[in-house]
């Protein structure tokens, strides 16, 4: 059986535009990878007539009600009152929660007060939800057909508890399992990805495949039901191979979280170092070659040569270059990746010199135009970037991710 889901976020500071509303977002890719659809998103103050009435709409339409927000000690924390009230539920004190509320604030070292217990109450027959990641416990409960999980607002108690609390009763919902594999890409947007995709997405019905544009590229997710997850497998892994086949060297890997997850394996496995010499994106390359656990093993450092005379005085690249192409040239991202190259001892280097904005350089070069080098070896390849004028920091971003890129295709020989 197929579901639908509707998510209520509660909480007058979202509609007031206080807070974003990040519990949606993170809920709703959850859902997708578990299959379940999601058609409305609702938020609603903290009034409890109002949320009443957006239960009474949401029911009509999705048999799994999400909520988020409402469960704290405060006055205006009326969510478990107003479902309760929606589906002739009464409160009742659940003492299990209290004593955790109880151990949670002796744990800080603080004394427990009287309004914290307004949490214990759950509506009469709900399961509770354990939340080891703040006082508010979540509830799940079923009535007329319709599951109603009620979630805690903050993001990270929200995600804790989506993930640990009720993804695994959201599975047991539907008989067998529902796998998902993420099929990711770099330099294709999601209309031209569909595009090629469309018949073999048109086709499918389980597995089925799925396009979510990305900040960094297009994910493919390819999700399917059967009765064992062997059985899933089977079904998805051809799907996979044709998206793959369909998209080419746009595809960087499966089930992988980003660029620099993948360049990192592959160094990795190949037994080199890389270094980078950066202007125009200010030392994001190095940082997203290092966010990665174990990264010192392989990144050898990274100089930010913002100005000319770090780019001739530390790196090497001579003046003449600079005098006669500018720092923003072909030519000058290769002295850059070569002189890193010599100066960190490291296998590979990658330079990046461009034009962030706001406005054109000197030279007339327009915003967004980026040159990207790659020295390895006595050898060097530089490729140009015209990321459009767009903001500093698109701009900075694509350059980095971009360059990221061309890694990942000199070492897999593309």
């Amino acid at each position: 059986m197929s579901h639908t889901a509707e998510l209520i976020a509660v909480g007058t500071e979202l509609l007031l535009g206080n807070i974003a509303n990040t519990d949606a977002q993170m809920i709703s890719e959850g859902l997708s990878q578990l299959g379940i659809n999601v058609y409305y998103h609702t938020v609603v103050g903290d009034n409890p007539e109002r949320v009443r009435q957006a239960m009474d709409i949401a029911r009509q339409r999705a048999d799994i009600l999400i909520t988020t927000g409402g469960l704290g000690p405060t006055c205006d924390d009326l969510t478990k009152v107003a479902v309760a009230q929606a589906f002739g539920r009464t409160l009742v004190y659940h003492e299990p929660s209290a004593q955790r509320i109880r151990d949670r604030f002796a744990a800080m070292g603080r004394p427990v007060t009287e309004n914290n217990f307004q949490q214990a109450m759950i509506p009469e027959g709900a399961t509770v939800l354990d939340n080891d990641w703040g006082t508010a416990p979540g509830v799940a409960m079923e009535a007329d057909g319709i599951h109603v999980l009620m979630l805690p607002g903050p993001p990270r108690e929200c995600e804790m508890m989506f993930r640990h609390r009720a993804v695994p009763y959201l599975k047991g919902l539907s008989e067998g399992v529902i796998v998902s594999r993420t099929v990711k890409t770099f330099g294709i947007g999601e209309s031209a990805a569909e595009a090629l995709l469309r018949d073999l997405m048109n086709s499918l019905h389980n597995p089925t495949l799925a396009p979510y544009a990305k900040p960094t590229g297009t994910e493919l997710r390819v999700t399917a039901h059967a009765r064992t997850e062997a059985e899933a497998l089977a079904r998805i892994t051809p799907v996979v191979d044709q998206v793959k086949a369909l998209l080419g060297d746009k595809v960087i890997g499966v089930d992988v979280s980003c660029l620099e997850e993948v360049c990192y394996g592959l160094l990795k496995e190949r037994g080199l170092t890389v270094g980078t010499a950066e202007s125009c994106t200010g030392g994001l390359l190095a940082k997203l070659l290092t966010d990665l656990p174990g990264s010192s093993a392989l990144f050898r450092g990274g100089i930010v040569s913002y100005t000319n005379a770090v780019k001739a005085g530390v790196l090497g690249v001579p003046q003449t270059l600079l005098d006669q192409y500018g720092a923003v040239s072909p030519q000058v991202a290769e002295a850059m990746a070569r002189g890193a190259k010599a100066v960190l001892g490291c296998d590979i280097a990658l330079s990046t010199t461009g034009v962030a904005g706001p406005e054109p350089d000197d030279r007339g070069n327009p915003i967004g135009l980026v040159y990207l080098g790659l020295a390895w070896g006595e050898q060097c390849q530089v490729v140009p970037l015209h990321a459009g004028q767009v903001d500093r920091d698109r701009i900075r971003r694509q350059a980095a991710q971009t360059a990221l890129d061309l890694l990942r295709r000199h070492l897999t020989g593309l």
